[in-house]
């Protein structure tokens, strides 16, 4: 593993030489080869998410998981097939250096409040989820050598903050590469080696010889598709819908399981040209032609690699039973310590470590990007070919890093899960909506495009510090509000004139 991390480090600087302007910084020349983008964007759009929070949401509630496995996957698709290439396209039209500045640049009118605004949601939001992948490389470490969780986050910070502050956006897309290739090993290699290891095993040994046993074991909760969380009377769902639904209990679990369901298959709207870390892997392509190809790859990823996470998860059930782990996100190198002799686990857990650098590194460099050149550049005037704007970007990477460190250590909840579902209600939510209405509808302009952005981190916010986030999940009704907030808009405000 530390053979692996110095050798990264090193590659990412290496292609750090070739960076010369803010434009290389931001956004490699918007000259990616396809199956650099492709690579990249799976290796960024799944970070500690897919390796420690999916496999932990699986080992925690069975089968119930197939339906955010269902929502990313079809969204993932979605993304690559109808809006990658006409991102690309519009990203060269335009000619995009950031997320924001394309949503700027198409809605002229206000373009000057969209930057700021828009920057802004970006970094807030970006604060929480590069501490969670902070949080994920210190569970990591912890687990593996018991190393204490706050220094392990301090270590991950040192391997992800040099070549990132040097090479910017070509040497974090280039270092996806190969932890994304390190990713799919190990969610390939380890259910087929988890699924042997359990059928070896003496009887009375392991809680279930096969995954299937497993699930069944655990109970109802663990072993349908349709909810069996909501048979908990405790739940704060359970309760919120017996007092619409007093002494009607089908009724109660029939709402509660679909409401599950939605919620659970809400990670799907995300993915709709939202989030701004994988749409910019889009318009960074280089041409029609390699577009295509990078559409091919992302989706064959995605699939095998989800297919993987799940599997992992319903392993570490058989295993170690549903109550056998003190923190489920450790499920995934939990099972790969038992399966394998230690060389090769640790070969594998690097996967672990490889996503939350690959996505960790890239929400910094977007993050500084769009604070760079969204913000103090409207003070400022650089251009994005001087070096000025280049040496700003990477000052602004080194301070942001430093407060989402700070972040990750007084973070009110260490879930990774939860967090990540955070952010993907504020931006992805938000950010999905404006962006589809962008590209598909002619209609819709500035002003909308602005509220939809205020009313989407608005709404976030308060639905989630006010619990309701537990009764219908925030990603759902973000994208829902930001929604009706952008077409009822659009039909009431004439759209202003460009000037």
């Amino acid at each position: 593993m530390s053979v692996y991390m110095v050798l990264l480090i090193f590659y990412g600087i290496y292609q750090g030489r070739q960076v010369k302007t803010g434009l290389d910084f931001a956004i490699a020349g918007r000259k990616l080869p396809g199956w650099v983008a492709a690579l990249s964007e799976r290796a960024t759009g799944e970070s500690s998410w897919a390796l420690l929070g999916l496999p932990g949401a699986a080992y925690a509630t069975g089968l119930m998981e197939v339906w955010t496995a269902i929502g990313c996957v079809f969204g993932i698709i979605v993304a690559w097939v109808l809006l990658a290439s006409r991102l690309r396209n519009e990203a060269e039209k335009y000619e995009v250096d950031t997320f924001i500045d394309y949503i700027a640049k198409r809605h002229g009118e206000v373009g000057k409040w969209i930057r700021i605004v828009g920057s802004l949601t970006i970094v807030f939001f970006f604060f929480f989820y590069v501490g969670a992948q902070f949080i994920g490389g210190g569970k990591t470490l912890n687990n593996l050598f018991q190393i204490d969780k706050d220094l392990a986050m301090l270590i991950v910070v040192i391997l992800v903050i040099p070549y990132t502050i040097y090479g910017g956006f070509r040497s974090v897309t280039y270092t996806d590469v190969i932890q994304a290739i390190i990713m799919i090993v190990t969610l390939i290699v380890a259910p087929i080696a988890g699924f042997i290891y359990l059928a070896d095993m003496p009887e009375g040994t392991v809680f279930a010889h096969n995954v299937s046993d497993a699930l069944v074991k655990s109970g109802e909760s663990y072993s349908t598709m349709t909810g069996g969380a909501v048979l908990n009377e405790d739940s704060v769902l359970f309760g919120a819908l017996n007092s619409f639904f007093p002494n009607s209990l089908n009724i109660v679990k029939g709402l509660g399981s679909g409401i599950i369901i939605a919620g659970a298959f809400s990670w799907f709207f995300g993915y709709l040209g939202g989030q701004p870390q994988l749409t910019m892997r889009f318009m960074a392509i280089k041409d029609e032609r390699n577009a295509k190809i990078a559409r091919n790859i992302g989706v064959i990823w995605t699939i095998v690699a989800y297919t993987g996470a799940l599997l992992v998860g319903w392993i570490g059930i058989a295993i170690f039973g549903p109550n056998g782990l003190e923190d489920q996100e450790t499920v995934m190198p939990e099972v790969l310590t038992t399966v394998f002799h230690p060389v090769v686990s640790g070969i594998l857990i690097t996967g672990v470590l490889a996503a939350i650098i690959s996505t960790a590194n890239s929400l910094l460099i977007l993050s500084a990007t769009e604070l760079s050149e969204n913000i103090i550049k409207i003070r400022k005037k650089y251009s994005m070919d001087s070096k000025k704007s280049l040496l700003q970007s990477r000052v602004v990477t080194a301070l942001l890093s430093f407060v989402a460190l700070l972040l990750a250590y007084f973070s009110p909840s260490d879930l990774i899960y939860a967090i990540v579902g955070y952010v993907w209600a504020g931006i992805g939510s938000t950010f999905s909506m404006v962006i589809l209405l962008t590209l598909f509808w002619k209609r819709f302009h500035g002003i909308p495009a602005l509220l939809t952005i205020i009313t989407g981190l608005i709404f976030t916010i308060f639905w989630i510090m006010s619990g309701l986030d537990e009764i219908i999940s925030s990603r759902l009704l973000t994208f829902i509000v930001a929604g009706f907030t952008a077409i009822t808009s659009t039909y009431l405000i004439k759209k202003k004139e460009t000037y």
